[in-house]
């Protein structure tokens, strides 16, 4: 037996839907210029993190040398 949706409800889903779709285009443009741009501005924390960023940008076929 299938249950009637409010507006509401297919408002909030759609809304939901919605934050979670930028959310995870945001992270993603975040990753990228992390692995890909950054070239070690941000990731100077640790030779670790600056490794890992430098390998990330080889397996995405960036340039990076």
């Amino acid at each position: 037996m299938a249950i009637a949706h409010s507006p509401a409800s297919r408002v909030s889903e759609s809304l939901a839907t919605v934050l979670v779709t930028v959310g995870v285009v945001l992270l993603a443009l975040l990753t990228l210029y992390l692995v890909g741009f950054d070239q070690g501005a941000v990731s100077r924390s640790g030779m670790y993190l600056h490794e890992l960023m430098h390998d990330g940008r080889h397996l995405l076929g960036l340039p990076c040398h």
